[in-house]
């Protein structure tokens, strides 16, 4: 009765009855649990608990519930802490479980892979955050409380538009829930099942670009070769289009700037502009451009198997610094290499480079020496101004309709609000029905996107640009990350935000 009101079972019972018993045949005092009160675990000694806390911060990402058992059986810790018994991995588990860690998946933050290299923090301090602090004082900000941060503002009044891809997938539904201990075990859909993928525009002053009357810029398709295909930089340049005939009728007065992330599809230059990617060292008469085949009109020439037929022509002329055209082939009139491709050393030599020694590139990869800009003749033409200067056929599109174009740094998903705006409709997805029809992935996607409020696209705005805010005061992806949770709610990081690097030891 006794381990019945203790809620323990018939171990505790046996115990309880020896002790009894051993009391009645000497009167001496119960033996005392060394660790406190009945099965109290040894974290309850503080100072064991803080030389452990701190063990397992020293092998951060590593912890394991044997490294703690060994940990507590070393003989400087029994000793400085009175520990005269092991424990088992199970109880390490639970002294893990009970000091706040969790056995699970890491929580996914922002990219690190490339966040930090040398080119992308370069563009990010060099280009973007420049172009940034340009158009910044000319946006109108929200306050946390979704109001408007009135002011005087530096010229016309910008709109951002932010654009991204999604993918929703129709087998994507919250997987952990509240299930009685005696449920049956259910069968479910293998695999994510169909995909349907998403582009759109977001801005914090109108939310969704689309009208009225419900017209919009937003594509969707079901990606594959046997379905929709994929989404190229023909389909992009088609909905920038769409875009911005809706922004110049729904909102004439102001300017506005598209965002587009660093992918592929976004920065597809023209066919045959200038890259020096292929070229080769010497003279060559195989060195052409393959481009898509186009009719009289523009059109894409396709071949009776249904794919875009091919050509090969010259690459289009450089500049050189005097302003002149550069031809890079020789002329048909030549004595040695007539119509034949001028190479890499001609072409830097007739510049002003004495490339003589240099070679073509420094090894296989290109992946020159930082910070070397003249290490071989690649390195050069890739920053020669007009390589380097050349628009993509996104940003000549814009830029002949009124719309500026700003490309993200590459891995910064942090600095693009749309990402947060996909993950509350994914998060209001995984509460549907699952389904694998097709209609009702496309429907129920399409809705819940619809649903996000547009007070919570102005706060995900808010985190953006202080991210922003954060770069431009010197911070790195990691210390970014930190102040981005530190100073939750601000758009701007305070005055104070150096000093209290100093104290958490951010620096």
């Amino acid at each position: 009765m006794a381990a019945v009101s203790l809620n323990r079972g018939i171990y505790c019972a046996k115990i309880l009855r020896k002790l009894a018993r051993q009391y009645i045949i000497d009167h001496t005092v119960l033996p005392i649990n060394p660790f406190g009160e009945w099965k109290e675990s040894m974290l309850a000694d503080e100072d064991l608990c803080n030389d452990i806390n701190l063990y397992l911060q020293e092998i951060g990402n590593d912890i394991t519930a044997e490294k703690l058992v060994s940990y507590l059986a070393r003989d400087d810790v029994r000793e400085k802490h009175g520990i005269s018994q092991s424990i088992t991995v199970r109880t390490a588990r639970r002294y893990l479980h009970t000091l706040g860690y969790r056995f699970t998946s890491s929580k996914k933050g922002q990219y690190s892979d490339g966040h930090e290299r040398k080119d992308v923090v370069d563009y990010r301090d060099k280009v973007f955050l420049p172009r940034w602090e340009q158009i910044k004082d000319c946006i109108r900000t929200w306050t946390s409380e979704n109001l408007p941060e009135y002011g005087p503002l530096c010229g016309k009044r910008i709109i951002v538009w932010y654009h991204d891809e999604t993918i929703f997938y129709a087998h994507d539904r919250r997987r952990k829930n509240w299930f009685h201990k005696d449920a049956s075990a259910k069968p479910y859909a293998k695999g994510d099942g169909h995909s349907f993928m998403i582009a759109d525009y977001v801005s914090a002053d109108f939310g969704w670009l689309r009208s009225l009357d419900g017209r919009s810029a937003r594509r969707a398709m079901f990606p594959g070769k046997a379905k929709d295909g994929y989404f190229t930089a023909e389909d992009i340049q088609e909905q920038a289009n769409a875009a911005i005939d809706l922004v110049h009728e729904l909102y004439p007065d102001y300017e506005h700037i598209f965002i587009y992330d660093n992918a592929t599809t976004h920065l597809k230059r023209p066919d045959g502009s200038l890259s020096a990617r292929k070229m080769p060292k010497g003279p060559s008469s195989k060195f052409l451009i393959e481009v898509s085949k186009r009719d009289a009109n523009g059109k894409l020439v396709y071949n009776p198997d249904g794919s875009i037929a091919k050509e090969e022509r010259e690459m289009e002329p450089g500049v050189l610094p005097d302003g002149c055209l550069q031809s890079l082939y020789y002329p048909e009139n030549h004595k040695t290499h007539p119509n034949q491709f001028k190479g890499m050393a001609t072409i830097l030599q007739e510049r002003g480079y004495n490339v003589d020694k240099l070679k073509a590139q420094c090894n296989k990869k290109f992946n020159c020496a930082p910070p070397a800009l003249n290490c071989c003749c690649r390195r050069i033409l890739f920053n020669e101004p007009d390589f380097v200067g050349v628009e993509s056929i996104l940003e000549k599109t814009c830029k002949e309709r009124g719309v500026q174009v700003i490309f993200l740094p590459k891995f910064h998903c942090e600095l693009n609000p749309i990402e947060q705006c996909w993950g509350y409709g994914k998060r209001l997805y995984r509460f549907y029905p699952e389904s694998s029809r097709e209609e009702d992935l496309e429907r129920n996607a399409l809705e819940c996107l619809d649903k996000v409020p547009l007070e919570s696209i102005r706060r995900f705005f808010n985190r953006s640009h202080k991210f922003m805010d954060a770069y431009s005061k010197g911070l790195d992806g990691r210390q970014a990350a930190w102040a981005a949770r530190k100073y939750r709610g601000h758009r701007v990081l305070p005055a104070s935000l150096m000093a209290d690097m100093e104290k958490e030891n951010m620096k």
